[in-house]
């Protein structure tokens, strides 16, 4: 039979034509809106998959109101041969496990399960602009009860199953998938083409077929606002805390950059003091305290595992699961939940050191490597039994697309990427309640210009923290835990997707975690001498003893000049050294929502308008290639940005 390739395609508005309601939430209702770019990557895959399969059928889906039509119209355009539309008023306030629920039953409706005679492949985008979850291509999977790859740079047909290029911290998998089944595109493999004239004519004359939730036969129980597990709570701008930039002054590159070393022996400026505004104390109604926890106690976090060893990121997050621990009942435990093949366990008492009260340990030499159908389907029967009120994943690739399964499994909310937890209260002065206590998961979005605060009802709370955000706790050698095995059987169904290579390069995301100074090139660095003095200087900051690694900005990779593990960014890393210096970066919000924490930033750009100058606290106004031989020379002499060297 004939493959069907489905494409599921968002509409999104310009970030920078959003607008904060009354509300304090969002009004998209007047913003420009366009394909969301990881879509239009994953139309483009869907396409270059019909090159393989030249029968194959191509339809284009999507979930919004009726102006989305002008999007499906462009996909047609490209060489799509069906549209298909969900729209209707009562999916309004829908969040990610809703939105994934009612793609998977549109695409139910459309013919289309794991039943299926026919085979197909869903490709979607890794994430939406809009919102940078990456949740819905794992739950509508999960919906379908299909296999699943995200984060996919490449994917090609070969005898019947899908060979995809997954990226993952540090380099990429080569996988092996079973048709059905999702795919989620990165926006770094083939650049989407543009319509041909003849396309436009022939998608002007198609139709668009519109459903409605009746249609489908979509019940209103799961989706729209009232229906979803979690809810947007309140909507804030992220403010620079930072205080004004310094920069260096001078005719030529040497004295700039001499100036810039006496800025830096100096210190730095200081934010100066403004009055405090007296907060108005915020009077808490006499309404009914609802614990609607209904008896899930404790937090469960995920041991991710790399090499045989615990990853950073899943240190980090016990730092806030033990923050979160402090305003729950007294008897709270941290419990870890650590899969991987024979011998894993004995990682057990790093995690216990580190902060767990209990360590789960499920070894099987199956689960050696990460795959996302037998670690979501533990995940669900130890939540089945232990109710944990809250799971804490990082958001790492495979956290990204772990957490949203399992949340679908066990009928939660997700909240992605979050850079702060707490423990707090959420009044609903309609129906007179108050719900407590409720995890807060703050979030950056609308592309790193607001901070969303997320509430979700329904156990366990599931959210994922961005990686890098939080420190690793300092371990304690004389802590004591429990350690207990957890036995699942498995069926052979959870293990069709196969691994087929894992590649992990040098230099990827346990150096940049680590790295005392990180330096970071913009798209120039990589035209100009392939990062050669970006490079260089890294070098000379190593000799003298520094732990220095360097880094690239997203075009950088776009451009073939370093590998992802090396991006830092809202789509890359995050990262908080002692010295961050960039080098020909304009400052895009999404590069700084990568660096922002770091404790100095040195900037350098030969714009004097550049929009890095607004988020450092140094500046050298010249270009790449004439400053940073100065500045080599400088760390030669002994100049280290006032970073110790290692002992």
């Amino acid at each position: 039979m004939a493959l069907t390739i489905i494409s599921l395609m968002k509409q999104v508005p310009l970030p920078s034509e959003m607008r904060m309601g009354e509300d304090g939430l969002m009004d998209r209702t007047k913003a420009k809106s366009i394909i969301n770019v990881d879509c239009s990557f994953a139309l483009e895959a869907g396409l270059q998959l019909k090159k393989q399969s030249p029968d194959a059928r191509l339809i284009v889906c999507s979930m919004g109101p009726p102006s989305f039509e002008m999007s499906l119209k462009k996909a047609l355009a490209m060489g799509y041969d069906e549209a298909y539309l969900l729209s209707d008023r009562r999916l309004g306030g829908s969040d990610t496990y809703a939105t994934g629920l009612a793609i998977a039953t549109m695409i139910k409706h459309l013919g289309f399960s794991k039943e299926s005679s026919e085979p197909f492949v869903i490709v979607a985008g890794r994430q939406t602009s809009d919102g940078d979850t990456a949740h819905v291509p794992s739950q509508v999977a999960e919906n379908l009860g299909i296999p699943q790859a995200t984060f996919i740079e490449k994917a090609d047909l070969e005898d019947g199953k899908i060979v995809a290029k997954r990226i993952i911290e540090g380099g990429y998998q080569m996988m092996k998938l079973p048709l059905p089944c999702a795919l989620s595109i990165t926006p770094t493999g083939i650049a989407p083409r543009r319509p041909s004239l003849s396309g436009v004519i022939r998608a002007a004359h198609s139709d668009i077929k519109v459903f409605n939730i009746d249609d489908i036969s979509l019940s209103t129980q799961k989706i729209g606002l009232s229906g979803s597990p979690t809810i947007v709570a309140k909507v804030q701008n992220i403010v620079s805390q930072r205080a004004p930039v310094i920069m260096s002054e001078g005719s030529d590159e040497s004295e700039l950059v001499d100036d810039l070393v006496k800025n830096i022996k100096s210190g730095k400026s200081e934010l100066s003091k403004k009055e405090k505004k007296e907060k108005k104390a915020r009077v808490r109604p006499d309404f009914e305290v609802v614990d609607f926890r209904d008896g899930a106690r404790g937090i469960l976090t995920w041991a991710e595992v790399a090499d045989g060893k615990i990853t950073r990121p899943s240190l980090e997050l016990l730092t806030p699961a033990r923050e979160l621990v402090k305003k729950l009942d007294k008897d709270t435990k941290v419990v870890t939940l650590l899969i991987g093949g024979k011998g894993i366990k004995k990682e057990a008492q790093t995690l216990i050191e580190h902060g767990s009260d209990k360590v789960v340990v499920v070894e099987d030499e199956r689960l050696k490597e990460y795959l996302v159908l037998p670690y979501s389907e533990i995940f669900k029967r130890y939540i089945d039994k232990s109710r944990p009120e809250i799971a804490l994943f990082a958001a790492t690739t495979a956290g990204r697309e772990l957490a949203p399964r399992v949340g679908v499994k066990t009928n939660s909310g997700v909240t992605a990427d979050c850079t702060s937890l707490e423990i707090g209260e959420h009044i609903d002065r309609k129906n007179k309640k108050i719900y407590a206590p409720i995890l807060e998961s703050k979030r950056p979005t609308y592309g790193e210009s607001k901070l969303a605060t997320i509430l979700g009802f329904v156990c366990p709370q599931i959210s994922t923290a961005r990686a890098g955000t939080f420190e690793v706790p300092k371990p304690n050698k004389e802590a004591k835990g429990e350690i207990e095995e957890f036995f699942v059987e498995l069926e052979e169904k959870e293990f069709v997707t196969e691994i087929l290579q894992t590649v992990r390069g040098e230099g990827g995301l346990q150096n940049l975690f680590e790295a005392d100074i990180i330096v970071s090139g913009g798209r120039p660095t990589g035209e100009i001498d392939n990062l050669g003095l970006i490079k260089e200087l890294v070098a000379a900051l190593k000799e003298q003893g520094i732990n220095a690694e360097w880094a690239v900005s997203r075009p950088v990779v776009d451009g073939g000049y370093a590998q992802y593990a090396r991006q830092v960014g809202q789509t890359g890393k995050t990262v908080r050294p002692k010295v961050y210096i960039s080098a020909a970066i304009s400052g895009a919000i999404q590069h700084i929502a990568g660096m922002k924490e770091s404790q100095t930033i040195v900037s350098i750009n030969s714009n004097a308008k550049a929009s890095i100058f607004k988020n450092a606290d140094f500046g050298i106004v010249g270009r790449y290639e004439d400053i940073l031989p100065k500045l080599i020379e400088k760390v030669k002499d002994g100049f280290t940005f006032g970073v110790k060297a290692q002992n």
